[in-house]
């Protein structure tokens, strides 16, 4: 076992730094598109080039920040009974979600995108937009984000067991302070509090 957490430990570490990096490119797509737009609206001057980096980097960010969104336990759930089972039970229905939806949707996708990528780059296809850039970087940000899908599946995997067998902590409560989640619901209700003192009351009685 203290090697398969060492493992995860590593994947851990793996993800994070990409995660932590993809951050940056949210500031340079943020950038990237006020200058298109800039450019566009006062120059009436567009390249498909520039629009297309923007899109490409965009899906970088979506596609190899999905590990670290895992990791950081900040993915959508939607937990209708399970929050009512003990914490060993959702830790079981953890593995059983991580083994057969999680682990083989993401090796399919994974399988079916490398013959993809592959003749894109063979072929050095290129948009089929004028002055677009060339397609196979975009394709190649599908198999490296769900390869960094799998290997968050499988770190998530082995502390889920490690916890069952009492030699490690809950893996379903790693996020550090508040989530993101719960940082937004009081954000919006200290803006109620501030603009609508009276209606404050009513956002926190109805659970917001």
């Amino acid at each position: 076992m203290k090697f398969l957490l060492t493992l995860s430990r590593g994947i851990d570490a793996l993800n994070t730094r990409v995660g932590k990096a993809v951050t940056w490119l949210t500031l340079i797509v943020v950038f990237i598109s006020a200058g298109n737009a800039v450019v566009r609206k006062l120059f009436s001057v567009s390249s498909n080039a520039w629009l297309e980096l923007q899109w490409y980097m965009f899906g970088a960010i979506f596609l190899l920040a999905a590990g670290y969104t895992f990791l950081r336990n900040e993915h959508v759930r939607v937990d209708v009974l399970a929050h009512r089972f003990s914490k060993r039970t959702q830790i079981k229905i953890e593995i059983f979600g991580v083994l057969f939806f999680l682990l083989p949707a993401c090796l399919l996708i994974f399988w079916l995108s490398i013959p993809v990528f592959y003749g894109s780059f063979v072929q050095h296809e290129l948009s089929s937009n004028a002055g677009g850039l060339i397609r196979w970087p975009a394709k190649l940000l599908i198999p490296v984000g769900f390869f960094l899908l799998i290997l968050a599946g499988i770190s998530h995997l082995i502390k889920c067991i490690a916890f069952l067998k009492g030699q490690g902590s809950d893996p379903t409560n790693v996020t550090q302070g508040k989530s993101a989640e719960e940082a937004l619901a009081e954000d919006i209700l200290r803006q109620a509090q501030e603009k609508l003192p009276g209606q404050a009351d009513d956002v926190r009685g109805k659970g917001y």
